[in-house]
């Protein structure tokens, strides 16, 4: 891989990057070196941020949130993100589901499950799940919001394992 991105700092970063970065660095005592290197397009920084910041507004429960996450990166082979989200659903008391998504296995956790599949599923059809399939979603506890939720949380999260591998994150 050639490298062709900087791992910026707050003060090397584009200006529109600045904000994001010093608040990061405020927040966990330095910057990433993912959204150091996210920091060369403000757009995707900023966006991912707020999508980001999104997500975890939604009406899934936290540890579903993770999961969706870990699917992703576990999905698209996104290193960082698999340490990042392992770590966070580890510190959740929740290691069976970082267990469980890495193995490939269904969890014990109904929800998680459900959702794991859920998420293998809109990758598998881009999008497209057939009836039967959402309906297990919905047995499973789930909303017609619940569902768009997590087509949501796929997105944000294509982009940021999309964007951290593309960058040598």
């Amino acid at each position: 891989m050639i490298m062709v991105f900087t791992v910026h700092t707050v003060d090397t970063a584009p200006p529109e990057s600045r904000p994001a970065l010093d608040a990061i660095r405020a927040k966990f005592g330095g910057v990433p070196r993912a959204a150091a290197l996210q920091a060369e397009s403000p757009a995707l920084l900023n966006g991912f941020l707020a999508a980001s910041a999104a997500f975890e507004a939604a009406s899934l429960p936290p540890v579903v949130r993770e999961a969706v996450i870990l699917a992703v990166a576990h999905r698209n082979g996104c290193e960082v993100c698999v340490r990042i989200h392992s770590a966070e659903l580890t510190r959740m008391d929740r290691a069976d589901v970082v267990r469980d998504i890495a193995a490939g296995l269904g969890s014990d956790d109904a929800a998680v499950a459900a959702t794991v599949t859920f998420v293998g599923r809109l990758f598998d059809g881009a999008g497209r799940v057939a009836d039967a399939e959402l309906q297990e979603f919905f047995d499973a506890g789930f909303t017609p919001r619940n569902a768009l939720e997590v087509v949501f949380g796929v997105g944000v999260y294509t982009v940021s394992t999309f964007a951290n591998r593309l960058v040598g994150a």
